[in-house]
């Protein structure tokens, strides 16, 4: 593993801090980005990559190698795609993967065992699957879990704990009902199992933002009424606890990423807006950065250059 950045102590014990965390993409109505925006986590200044994403797009999922590259896999804006793109760290520069997803889909959620895997799961092709495609890190190469989700389902979000195990949260069935299931990958046998606990209020299009080793968090989303609530999983005790300081306004399908050990961070939502909001770990008390996204949007994806 390549380790990046200075040391931090969490709620696991030491932890490697970050470097940045990026939004990819995104859509305002009608109009689809290929902009992905930079956050270095020593101050949280923005810049904005002069090369974006392979093709404008929304509805599509992050995945992290710590110091080594990030990706944006999958996704629709002209059409759905199976192109998985990757940001190689620390120069950002970025190529495409000679080998994409099992299949073209959109409103895919994924998760990151990293230096080891990134999954993505579930999502839309002609309708909702189950699927979870894994890429084996350094090679990119891609295999089909033979085990895949639980509910055949799409807006989901994951969180992860790094060599232990990924999470899938909530998300919609084909005929639009909202989830509140967790579905468990343990790391590195992919064996799926799903928790008794669920989400406090189903729904779709929630954020994720992992503290690794401690916990991950499911941010706003949708079900009948957009949310401010904040969800976190213990991964030590696999409970669901509500924060009761949740988001600064009703948000969903907004992006999230993470700088473990420090915080974690929601990016855009439906209506398009630029604002960013902050979860400092292990508090979890929340600002609002005072520079946001580029341009207001939602549906962008998060990954970063940390855990």
């Amino acid at each position: 593993m390549i380790l990046l950045g200075i040391l931090a102590s969490s709620g696991a014990g030491v932890v490697v801090v970050g470097v940045a965390g990026y939004f990819a993409g995104g859509e305002s109505p009608g109009t689809y980005f290929v902009t992905v925006d930079k956050f270095a986590f020593s101050n949280d200044s923005r810049s904005t990559l002069a090369t974006g994403l392979s093709s404008a797009r929304g509805y599509a999922t992050g995945m992290s190698n710590q110091g080594v590259a990030g990706y944006v896999a999958g996704g629709n804006g002209a059409s759905r795609v199976a192109t998985v793109d990757k940001f190689a760290f620390p120069a950002d520069s970025r190529t495409t993967l000679g080998t994409g997803l099992s299949a073209a889909r959109t409103g895919v959620s994924g998760m990151s065992d990293s230096d080891v895997a990134g999954y993505v799961a579930g999502g839309t092709e002609a309708s909702q699957v189950t699927t979870v495609d894994k890429f084996a890190f350094p090679a990119d190469s891609r295999t089909t879990l033979g085990t895949g989700l639980s509910n055949a389902c799409n807006w989901s979000c994951g969180v992860s704990n790094q060599n232990s195990a990924g999470y899938i949260l909530g998300g919609a069935l084909a005929v639009g009902t909202r989830l509140g299931t967790i579905d468990k990958f343990a790391f590195p046998s992919d064996t799926k199992s799903t928790l008794a606990a669920t989400l406090s209020i189903n729904r779709r299009f929630p954020a994720g933002m992992s503290d690794s080793g401690v916990a991950g968090y499911a941010a706003g989303g949708q079900n009948g009424t957009i949310l401010t609530t904040v969800d976190k999983l213990s991964f030590s005790a696999e409970t669901i606890s509500t924060l009761g300081t949740g988001l600064s306004a009703a948000t969903y399908a907004a992006g999230g990423m993470s700088n473990s050990g420090v915080a974690g961070y929601v990016g855009g939502n439906e209506p398009a807006t630029a604002t960013v909001q902050k979860f400092s770990f292990p508090s979890d008390t929340r600002s609002t950065l005072g520079t946001g996204l580029s341009s207001a949007r939602y549906v962008s994806e998060g990954f970063q250059d940390g855990f």
